[in-house]
């Protein structure tokens, strides 16, 4: 809420009083002088205002996690690195997403330097067919049992990641593209994204990266919150 949207808000609610008491004919005029003598109290109400909604959005998300947490932590089509990690950490990314490019380094250093955390890859495209194209093929290399982690890594580090790039990328890990026109296999990674998107829109995740830790979602390539919250999964675990 913006300070002028919130000041109207306060006037209004002071009209009604006076309107509703007439105790005191001038009692929004004095509301009024009040807020322009102290502008603080502007700034105080936004505060408070947003750590209630802070608060509900938390809340949410909370619910939203555990309504979802089957589909979320356990779909038999996800790859997984370290699976039997006891801290579990999904990734929403697009190979494509600035962000997720420079969250991916760190990422792989997560999973190679902490055993214990189990991760999921959770394809989410949203930068368009280029995009669709990079998650359809880690989902056929996932099928055929490669390294999607190694494809996950190469993909994220190649720039600009177009068509070419992507298909001379599947060839070195021993995917044929021309699969990618087969029509079952695209059935299968086309649903397997939907499956994704809606996931995600259940959560209220509208961007990438994103992260969900234990309780917690952390949106953007903000890595130190990803660590902070799963010291607190750990903390919950043990």
């Amino acid at each position: 809420m913006t300070a002028l949207r919130l000041f109207a808000a306060l006037a209004a609610g002071a009209l009604l009083v006076s309107a509703c008491s007439k105790s005191d004919a001038g009692f929004d005029a004095k509301v009024h002088d009040y807020i322009l003598a102290h502008p603080e109290v502007i700034q105080q109400a936004m505060a408070k205002l947003q750590a209630q909604q802070d608060q509900q959005a938390a809340a949410q998300a909370k619910l939203a996690i555990a309504q979802n947490r089957q589909s979320l932590e356990h779909d038999p089509r996800d790859f997984v690195a370290n699976p039997n990690g006891r801290v579990t950490v999904t990734e929403f990314y697009d190979y494509r997403c600035p962000h997720c490019i420079n969250a991916a380094p760190a990422v792989l250093k997560l999973i190679h330097d902490q055993p214990d955390v189990r991760f999921v890859f959770k394809e989410f495209p949203i930068f368009g067919d280029v995009s669709e194209r990079a998650a359809a093929g880690a989902i056929v290399l996932k099928e055929q049992g490669g390294d999607v982690l190694s494809l996950y890594g190469d993909l994220m580090a190649t720039h600009p990641l177009d068509d070419a790039a992507i298909d001379r990328i599947l060839r070195a890990h021993g995917v044929d593209p021309a699969k990618l026109d087969d029509p079952a296999v695209h059935a299968r990674a086309e649903q397997e994204i939907l499956a994704v998107r809606k996931l995600a829109i259940d959560l209220g995740i509208e961007g990438t990266p994103a992260f969900v830790i234990g309780d917690t979602i952390v949106p953007g390539d903000d890595t130190d919150a990803v660590d902070a919250a799963i010291r607190r999964a750990r903390a919950h675990n043990s």
